[in-house]
Formats: C-alpha cells, sequence, structure tokens
C-alpha cells in the first residue's frame, strides 16, 4: 500500500513561520500539502504571497479551509452561522480563486457550532454548502464536511452525521478525520461501505492526536481498508508531531516497508 500524502502545514511544521512551511514539506520528500484558513485579511497581497510560497516550493496545494471564524477562540466554521453569510461567501470566492491557481481538489466547509437563540441553521448551512460545491465545481473540486471532536456545540460528529448532509446537498463529500471520528466512538471499520462518498481522508493518533504509532489506532490497518475499497484520494497527515520535524515522518517508511 502506498499512501499518497499531503502535509497539513497548519499543525505540522509550526516552529517555522507560515510561508516557509511548502517549501520545509518539499525538503522533507513530500509534493503536496493542505492547510486551514491560512489568513488574517485575506486581501490581494497576503492571498500573492500565500500563493507564490506554495508554487515556489514545487509543491501542489491539494487541500484548503473556508473560513472557519477564530479557531483558538472555539469556533469551528461558519457554514451554519446567521450573520456571517458574506463573511463565509467570500472566503469561498478566495479559496477557489487560490484553487483556480494551484490545482486544489478540496475544500473543507466547517460546519459551525451552534448558536444559542438561532433558528434555521441547517437550513443556512445547505444553502451555503450548495454555493460553495457550485464555486468548487467550475475547477473539478470538491467541498467535504468533517465531523470534529472536542467541540461540545458542533453537531456533526460521526460520519452518519455527515453523510446526511452530503446526501442533501450535490457536490459535497465525507471529510474521514480517522482521529476525530474514533475519538468520538465512531465505527472506523464501516467506513469503506461509504468509500463513493468519501472525499478525503485525514489521520492522526489517538489518543493525543500525535504521529500514527502513538496511539492505539490501528490506521495502517484502516488505511489499507479504505484503499483496498477504492479510495484514491490524498491523505492528509494532520497531526501535532511528539518529535521533531525531521523525524515526524519515520512512520511512513515503517508503513511502506510493512507493505513490500
Amino acid at each position: 500500500m502506498a499512501i499518497r500524502c499531503a502535509v497539513n502545514c497548519s499543525i505540522l511544521f509550526t516552529e517555522l513561520p507560515l510561508l516557509q512551511r511548502p517549501a520545509a514539506a518539499a525538503a522533507a520528500g513530500f509534493d503536496a500539502v493542505e492547510f486551514w484558513w491560512p489568513f488574517t485579511t485575506a486581501d490581494d497581497a497576503e492571498v500573492d504571497a500565500f500563493v507564490a510560497a506554495v508554487q515556489d516550493a514545487g509543491v501542489r496545494l491539494t487541500g484548503l479551509n473556508f473560513a472557519a471564524g477564530d479557531m483558538p477562540a472555539g469556533d469551528r466554521g461558519l457554514v451554519s452561522w446567521p450573520g456571517r453569510e458574506s463573511e463565509f461567501r467570500d472566503s469561498v470566492a478566495v479559496a477557489v480563486g487560490i484553487g483556480e491557481r494551484l490545482g486544489t481538489s478540496v475544500f473543507n466547509a466547517l460546519y459551525g457550532n451552534r448558536i444559542d437563540g438561532a433558528t434555521g441553521q441547517d437550513d443556512l448551512a445547505e444553502a451555503h454548502l450548495a454555493f460553495a460545491a457550485a464555486e468548487a465545481s467550475r475547477i473539478g473540486a470538491t467541498v467535504v464536511l468533517e465531523p470534529l471532536s472536542g467541540a461540545d456545540r458542533y453537531p456533526l460528529r460521526t460520519a452518519a452525521d455527515a453523510l446526511a448532509v452530503v446526501d442533501r446537498v450535490p457536490g459535497t463529500a465525507l471529510l474521514a478525520d480517522l482521529y476525530h471520528l474514533a475519538v468520538n466512538g465512531d465505527d472506523l471499520d464501516a467506513l469503506p461501505a461509504h468509500v463513493d462518498r468519501i472525499g478525503h481522508v485525514q489521520v492522526a493518533d489517538a489518543p493525543g492526536r500525535h504521529e500514527p504509532g502513538t496511539g492505539s489506532l490501528d490506521l495502517r490497518r484502516h488505511l489499507a481498508a479504505l484503499d483496498d475499497a477504492g479510495y484514491a484520494g490524498r491523505v492528509g497527515l494532520e497531526y501535532a508531531p511528539t518529535t521533531t520535524s525531521a523525524a515526524a515522518f519515520d512512520w511512513l517508511a515503517r508503513t511502506e516497508e510493512l507493505s513490500s
């Protein structure tokens, strides 16, 4: 099993300034990166600098999140957040524009927390997702929905939660983050049955959200099962390393040795 990886440069290589991380990923032997929303203002200068950093590194930006609010403060997306419609739509325009320049195939739309007193959040989410999916389709990309752990107000906890939305909004798919799903008690062995609705896969071990081999998940087996079922996309490496960045990917060599 050869794993086609993309390094999530929002959680790896964090000892470096953000714009230096694509080059660090390339130096580590990777040809693809992904990011959470990487901007403070998303003005033309900031966007152009980000695009140049990816291009200069010689890697492809395979995945990018839409704006998700203040993540350190607990926000988990704008898709279902009343009153922030223009902010979300503006971020879609920025992200798809970047994707057109860099060949991005997956855009992650974090669904958003439940807001006290708000009504119609799911209707708003479906309208936003339909809009984003239509924009992404112009460049042959897919919008994915991610179940999350550690966020009590976030309504998508399991693959079934996300797939219920996917089934209502054409052009969307499941982001199967094996760490989040496992922490939430979901059945990872059931994922291959839904492979035709999985748009992206991400990995970290559990507990701890560190590199594979530091926890109890048999990630090699789960990835092999998805591969056997026909998943042909990238696997996003979205973990906080317990070691130096130089050694954070040693588990990949061990996995390839076991597969040979």
